[in-house]
């Protein structure tokens, strides 16, 4: 069978017919004399519509074949066959539809561009389906008639105005309806066409639209129209009723809306309970532990909310704080594991080495199991980036069993960040000591304060000077924020600081801290680490196992050595990503087997290497020398080079150089000028040349003293015309008597001079002392120099007649050193 047009293409069309309009109908009546239909018409198939005689109906036709019925009655006798298909009856060769349907005239025809077309029609009669004649192009069939039995009499008449009452009625009640219905209905005497016209407006099933259609007796169905009209009625007026029911209950609830405001603002006015249900506020209250000051300020703040109006711009503010007051953890506590092993065994898996710091919890812990209630330490961890400090607080809080709060204060410029707001301004919460206790729960967790050296300052206050109170032991057992405005106990709190340098802290913060350095990693410590932590983790982040990519020690240190070289293990671990990545890449593209990656395969990864041992050829001539640095990145080497020129004896420095930099140069360059003779340097070169002292890498800014041996051992080599020895580093601040003085960072400088491939280190004599505090794994490998004086430096540094080492200094070196990069090697690591 045929499908309807008006379901397949466009479903929208149905709503069409619903509000059909009756047409004047002079020419036409159903069974009238004028009326003469053909005995085989083309049937159209209609999905969930029925067209009731003399009713004009708009009819969107799609299918080609319904088309080509459409323009085969156009220059025909313009008469189609409209029936109402049956449920399911769709897809068939022949349509399933109902027995009795309409004739219809087509009055105007509408085609778009995309072949389709409008159709205007109207119905003529009833007719019966007797049988079809025909499938293709398009269904037709031949038809009969209904007669329209009509009997005139009063019933007839009841029936006709009982309609036209009821339809008026339910018009009343039916909004979708138009008003000009009561015109068309005035205007339709006919029974039968009243009934018809009646039923296209009532919104029924089809079933019992094609019921009406089915019934040629008008009386019986004009009962029927009856019965449905009257129960359509009731449904309308029971919607209307729940409608005005609804709008009078809003009514009513804003009136009593307005009634209570009326009340509250009475009982406001007499000092009255509103009435407000504050019995949850109550319950927190009662059940949570706080000091004393702190409840008599909640029951205060209790007090004048039951006092106020909710619509107060006070309420808000007020309720906000006493919530605040309840939040805070006042006597929550976390219970501290005080099993040293099992800290021990917490701490050394998540992080290698760091032996001070990890002995500085365990005694914590110990102090906590031999007394109760000790204060918690305040320690500041300073070091180079990625060394581990912030994962080290976290590590720490799981050793202890306690919460881990981490507050970032690089860029805090504000005091209220600390201490908070006061409750006058809008918009005021707690400082972030407060909020940070509110969100670990408790008031003992281990809060990290990250990048204290990076704070700052203006005009809404100094933060550092807020962190005198939270951080100093005598007085964080009643800190005062000043939203809460009431004390809160610090003391329980285990305040670790982390910072890149000191110099920017300002000195009372930093004496109530106790301080511990972390320097860096060696080259070894590095490997191990990388084996148990990174690689492990780089698998893993990239979706990858063991049986896929394997690395070889001599890669990894090759990687530290050549791709990164720095003190931490960010870009180690950036590196490692970076191999790992392209291993995925293979993987995902269909390579089996496991990728081993070697040293001399790492400029397939990563490209060629960033970094190279140019010490050796750096200082193969005279004028140059090697100096080590310090910096908040950690250690570093420098190479500083001297060269003279035809001139008056002047002394020219660049390299970007601070004023203490530069005033070390020319403390050097005079020492030199004084004692020329003793030091065996020609008197001519200073009164017939000019010297320039150069510190490579020009775009980033130096300072400090400790370039003040190096500068002078420079231009001592310019001088007399000899090399600095290729292996030796030096660090040192020199005066004008030419005596060495102590300096700073030693452990970092150390560091970055060993991963450079140097063997013999030049200290000063004075930090002797704090080799001590390099581990034996960074001493080994290195021999240790001392020096009192620009002499001793010259004698190891340009005569090469090293002074012989004393016990202690062999015992922290030895004189025989091997390099890192004669180990790797040693190893078949490396090919050069």
């Amino acid at each position: 069978m045929l499908l309807d047009d008006t379901t397949d293409k466009d479903p929208g069309a149905q709503s069409l017919v619903e509000n059909p309009i009756l047409p004047a109908m002079e020419d036409t009546d159903e069974n009238g004399k004028k009326s003469s239909l053909p005995s085989e018409i083309g049937v159209l198939p209609l999905a969930n519509t029925v067209v009731f005689p003399f009713l004009v109906v708009p009819l969107q036709v799609n299918r080609p074949s319904s088309i080509q019925l459409v323009d085969e009655a156009l220059v025909g006798d313009r008469v189609i066959g409209l029936f109402t298909q049956k449920e399911g009856g769709a897809g068939e060769e022949v349509p399933e539809v109902h027995e009795v349907g309409t004739a219809a005239n087509i009055l105007k025809m509408l085609r778009y561009p995309d072949g389709s077309m409008m159709v205007l029609v109207q119905g003529v009669a009833r007719v019966r389906l007797l049988e079809y004649t025909r499938s293709k192009p398009f269904p037709k069939a031949r038809v009969e008639e209904l007669p329209v039995t009509t009997i005139e009499g009063l019933e007839v008449d009841a029936l006709a105005r009982n309609l036209q009452e009821l339809f008026k009625r339910f018009i009343s009640f039916s909004p979708s309806l138009s008003d000009e219905l009561h015109i068309a209905l005035n205007n339709t005497n006919d029974p039968s066409k009243l009934a018809d016209f009646i039923a296209s407006n009532l919104t029924m099933k089809v079933e019992e639209k094609q019921e009406l259609l089915s019934t040629p007796d008008v009386r019986e169905r004009m009962h029927r129209l009856t019965q449905i009209l009257t129960r359509e009625l009731d449904v309308a007026q029971l919607g209307s009723k729940i409608q005005d029911k609804v709008q009078s209950e809003l009514s009513k609830s804003q009136r009593e809306y307005f009634l209570r405001e009326q009340m509250k603002a009475i009982r406001g006015e007499l000092g009255e309970d509103d009435g407000e249900d504050y019995s949850d506020l109550q319950q927190r209250l009662a059940k949570t532990k706080m000091p004393q000051r702190a409840r008599q300020a909640a029951d205060r703040e209790l007090g004048r909310l039951r006092r106020m109006s909710p619509n107060s711009a006070e309420y808000t503010v007020s309720r906000t704080y006493l919530e605040w007051l309840l939040d805070v953890p006042w006597e929550v506590s976390t219970k501290d594991v005080l099993n040293l092993r099992k800290a021990q065994r917490i701490l050394d898996e998540d992080h290698y080495d760091l032996e001070k710091v990890k002995d500085r919890v365990l005694e914590f812990l110990a102090v906590r199991k031999l007394t109760e209630g000790p204060r918690g330490p305040i320690l500041c961890f300073a070091g180079p980036p990625g060394v581990g400090k912030t994962s080290l607080g976290q590590s720490i809080a799981r050793a202890m069993g306690r919460k881990f709060v981490r507050m970032s204060l690089g860029g805090v410029r504000d005091e209220a960040e600390i201490r908070g707001h006061r409750r006058t301004y809008i918009g005021a919460l707690p400082g972030r000591i407060v909020q940070g206790l509110k969100t670990a729960g408790s008031n003992n967790p281990v809060f990290m304060l990250d990048e204290v050296d990076k704070l700052g300052a203006d005009f809404r206050g100094d933060p550092s000077a807020a962190l005198l109170e939270v951080l100093d032991p005598e007085q964080n057992h009643s800190f005062e924020d000043h939203y809460l405005d009431v004390p809160l106990d610090l003391s329980r709190v285990l305040f670790i600081a982390t910072a890149n340098m000191l110099e920017t802290i300002p000195r009372p913060l930093l004496d109530r801290m106790e301080l511990i350095r972390i320097a860096g990693y060696t080259l070894d410590q590095k490997l191990a680490i990388a084996k148990k932590y990174l690689i492990p983790r780089t698998l893993k982040n990239n979706g990858l196992t063991r049986r896929n990519v394997v690395f070889q020690d001599g890669t990894i240190q090759r990687i530290a050595l050549d791709y990164t070289r720095e003190v931490g293990l960010r870009n180690l671990e950036r590196e490692l990503s970076s191999v790992a990545r392209k291993v995925a890449r293979k993987v995902a593209e269909g390579h089996r087997g496991r990728e081993v990656i070697e040293p001399e395969s790492l400029e397939a990864y990563l490209g060629p290497s960033k970094f190279t041992n140019e010490v050796a050829l750096r200082t193969a001539s005279p004028g140059v020398a090697t100096g080590m640095a310090w910096t908040e990145l950690g250690g570093d080497i420098l190479f500083i080079e001297a060269t003279s020129m035809p001139g008056k004896g002047n002394l020219k420095l660049t390299g970007q150089l601070g004023q203490v930099m530069v005033e070390s140069a020319q403390a050097a360059f005079s020492y030199l000028h004084a004692n020329c003779k003793r030091l065996r340097i020609a008197e001519g070169l200073f009164q017939k040349h000019d010297f320039h002292i150069h510190v490579p890498s020009g775009a980033v800014p130096k300072d400090g003293p400790s370039a003040g041996v190096t500068m002078a051992t420079a231009l001592y080599s310019l001088m007399t015309g000899r090399p600095v020895r290729h292996d030796l580093a030096m660090t040192g601040e020199i005066t004008l008597r030419g005596q060495v003085l102590q300096i700073g960072g030693l452990k970092e400088k150390v560091l970055a001079a060993k991963l450079a491939g140097v063997t013999h280190i030049l200290i000063p004599k004075r930090n002797q002392k704090d080799l001590v505090e390099i581990s034996e794994t960074v001493r080994e490998g290195l021999t240790f120099e001392f020096a009192e004086n620009l002499e001793d430096v010259i004698r190891a540094a340009v005569d090469g007649r090293i002074k012989r080492p004393s016990a202690q200094s062999k015992s922290r070196g030895g004189v025989k050193a091997k390099s890192t990069r004669a180990k790797i090697a040693r190893r078949g690591s490396r090919k050069r």
